[in-house]
Protein backbone atom coordinates (compact mmCIF):
# COMPACT_ATOMS: atom_id res chain seq x y z
CA UNK A 1 0.00 0.00 0.00
CA UNK A 2 2.73 2.38 0.71
CA UNK A 3 4.65 1.93 -2.62
CA UNK A 4 1.31 2.17 -4.37
CA UNK A 5 1.47 5.62 -2.82
CA UNK A 6 4.76 6.65 -3.37
CA UNK A 7 3.90 5.59 -7.23
CA UNK A 8 0.71 7.57 -7.20
CA UNK A 9 3.09 10.74 -5.69
CA UNK A 10 5.29 10.35 -8.14
CA UNK A 11 3.20 10.48 -11.41
CA UNK A 12 1.35 13.84 -9.82
CA UNK A 13 4.69 15.55 -9.15
CA UNK A 14 6.44 14.77 -12.62
CA UNK A 15 3.01 15.70 -14.34
CA UNK A 16 3.47 19.15 -12.20
CA UNK A 17 6.70 19.65 -13.17
CA UNK A 18 5.58 18.93 -16.71
CA UNK A 19 2.79 21.01 -16.91
CA UNK A 20 4.83 24.16 -15.28
CA UNK A 21 7.35 23.79 -17.75
CA UNK A 22 5.04 23.92 -20.57
CA UNK A 23 2.92 27.36 -19.21
CA UNK A 24 6.15 28.91 -18.56
CA UNK A 25 7.50 27.65 -21.84
CA UNK A 26 4.34 29.14 -23.25
CA UNK A 27 4.75 32.49 -21.81
CA UNK A 28 8.42 32.84 -23.14
CA UNK A 29 7.02 32.00 -26.66
CA UNK A 30 4.27 34.44 -26.00
CA UNK A 31 6.21 37.12 -25.33
CA UNK A 32 8.24 36.63 -27.90
CA UNK A 33 5.87 36.51 -30.79
CA UNK A 34 2.36 37.92 -29.13
CA UNK A 35 0.98 37.34 -32.89
CA UNK A 36 0.81 34.01 -32.04
CA UNK A 37 -0.56 33.40 -28.79
CA UNK A 38 -3.60 31.68 -30.04
CA UNK A 39 -1.52 28.77 -31.59
CA UNK A 40 0.76 28.66 -28.63
CA UNK A 41 -2.37 28.70 -26.08
CA UNK A 42 -4.20 26.27 -28.28
CA UNK A 43 -0.71 23.52 -28.63
CA UNK A 44 -0.62 24.41 -24.42
CA UNK A 45 -3.61 23.23 -23.79
CA UNK A 46 -3.39 19.93 -26.05
CA UNK A 47 -0.19 18.85 -24.51
CA UNK A 48 -1.25 20.12 -20.86
CA UNK A 49 -4.18 17.95 -21.12
CA UNK A 50 -2.42 14.87 -22.57
CA UNK A 51 -0.13 15.24 -19.52
CA UNK A 52 -2.58 15.38 -16.82
CA UNK A 53 -4.45 12.40 -18.65
CA UNK A 54 -1.22 9.71 -18.48
CA UNK A 55 -0.41 11.35 -14.75
CA UNK A 56 -4.01 10.25 -14.06
CA UNK A 57 -3.71 7.11 -15.45
CA UNK A 58 -0.51 6.07 -14.03
CA UNK A 59 -2.41 7.28 -10.34
CA UNK A 60 -5.17 4.74 -11.33
CA UNK A 61 -2.77 1.87 -12.39
CA UNK A 62 -0.80 2.67 -9.18
CA UNK A 63 -3.76 2.30 -6.58
CA UNK A 64 -5.05 -0.96 -8.81
CA UNK A 65 -1.68 -2.77 -8.09
CA UNK A 66 -1.44 -2.60 -4.60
Amino acid sequence: MVLAGIGAGLAVIGAGLGIGKIGGSAMEAIARQPEAASKIQTAMIIAAALIEGVALFAVVVALIAK
